[in-house]
């Protein structure tokens, strides 16, 4: 009758062999998971802990506490942190935890914790992507949302509140009146924030636009025309300056997510090697002590 590993044989010496290959798993599962729960868990209370810390270099206060960039740096160090730790000490708990194997080599015994290990590694992650990707995500993936929200209202108008894009530019341009003398039923604000938003987001100002807007300056504010350009030509500078500085953040904020992702994916490379020669360590520390 056949099984399912080799069967006993009789030599010519007549004594029986024992079956040449295991019934059972090089995997020690129990062992794994103990590892996997014993990483995830420790995963959990550093990141609390770093999130305490990092609540406490923050401050509402202008020119107090650390800087977005500070702030970014020191979160990814501390995952960083996180992941080799936790690694190590989950690779350790397998190599400790597994069953000894009886006659078997020293290399199949350090290829098998470390393959144990790997697997315990895998594992945690498993567990602790959840907790992971929210806390990355709140970090960069929101930030970047939230730079590029500001760049993209920046872009569209900084001045009050701004609900109509392009639309209303259009028609701005289509009822614009011959003469700009003072009318009170004519929302002059934001028909002028909706032209220096257009101007911002083509990049320039039509020639008709700023003649538009120097007019009617000069009669609301009761100015020279000379004196009205002179404002007209401050406020979109101001308007420019303001959508660059928008950018700039958009920007930045970007690099860092792309850093923080990139220095993630290099440290669980890192915590995968270190959980298998954790486990190869507390194989063979489990292996002296019997």
């Amino acid at each position: 009758m056949s099984t399912n590993y080799a069967e006993r044989v009789i030599p010519p010496g007549g004594i029986a062999s024992g079956p040449n290959e295991s019934p059972v798993s090089a995997a020690s599962w129990p062992a794994i998971f103990a590892g996997a729960f014993t990483a995830a868990g420790t995963s959990l209370i550093l990141i609390e802990l770093g999130t305490g810390i990092g609540l406490a270099t923050i401050s509402p206060w202008p020119h107090s506490g650390a800087s977005a960039t500070t702030f970014t740096i020191l979160t990814a160090i501390w995952f960083i942190v996180v992941q080799w730790l936790s690694s190590l000490l989950g690779g350790y708990m397998t190599g400790r935890l597994r069953t000894k194997w009886v006659g078997t080599h020293t290399h199949e015994v350090f290829f098998r914790d470390t393959a144990n290990g790997l697997v315990t590694w895998a594992l945690a992650t498993v567990i602790g992507v959840g907790v992971l990707a929210s806390v990355v995500g709140s970090i960069t993936g929101k930030g970047v949302q939230v730079a590029s929200t500001v760049a993209a209202g920046a872009a569209q108008g900084t001045a009050g509140s701004i609900g109509d894009s392009g639309t209303s530019y259009d028609l701005d341009r289509l009822l614009r009146p011959a003469s700009t003398e003072r009318d009170p039923s004519r929302d002059t604000r934001a028909e002028v924030a909706r032209i220096l938003a257009q101007g911002v987001s083509s990049g320039e100002l039509p020639a008709d636009d700023r003649d538009y807007l120097t007019k009617l300056v000069a009669v609301r504010a009761g100015i020279s025309e000379a004196d009205a350009q002179k404002r007209v030509d401050e406020a979109i500078e101001a308007e420019k300056a303001a959508a660059l500085k928008a950018r700039q953040a958009a920007d930045a904020a970007r690099k860092a997510g792309v850093m923080t992702s990139i220095f993630m994916a290099l440290s669980m490379l890192i915590g995968a090697f270190i959980a298998a020669a954790s486990a190869a360590l507390g194989g063979r520390l489990r292996d002296l002590h019997p």
